[in-house]
């Protein structure tokens, strides 16, 4: 255990750069392109992306069974890519702009709802 004589005195410094870390701190927006893919594959259903790569599975299988490596091969490598797509797609709409863009909407809808109060 690394132990250091004034432990207080750098907590405190720990949490003032924390403090001026956060108080600077600009999210990073979507380019376009990026965004416009989300948006289009947010559409997509995630476990479309899993049954794909279990097909993906089975058809190499076939062909490793019948004795056609390359294609076996060929086929088997695309299971890994649609499962990260897969992965990528669901952690998009749960954790990435979409949310952002949801909390962001609401907001500005209730701002638009309170100024029509008023």
């Amino acid at each position: 255990m690394f132990i250091i004589g004034n432990e207080p005195a750098l907590i405190e410094l720990l949490h003032h750069y924390q403090k001026q870390f956060m108080a600077n701190y600009q999210p990073q927006r979507e380019g376009k392109v990026a965004k416009t893919l989300e948006e289009q594959t947010a559409k997509v259903p995630s476990d479309v992306y899993l049954w794909a790569a279990l097909g993906t599975m089975a058809l190499s299988l076939t062909f490793f069974v019948t004795r056609q490596k390359h294609a076996s091969i060929f086929f088997g490598q695309w299971a890994p890519s649609l499962l990260v797509i897969g992965l990528y797609n669901k952690l998009v709409k749960t954790q990435g702009h979409d949310m952002e863009d949801r909390e962001e909407k609401m907001r500005s809808q209730g701002r638009s709802q309170t100024a029509g109060i008023s």
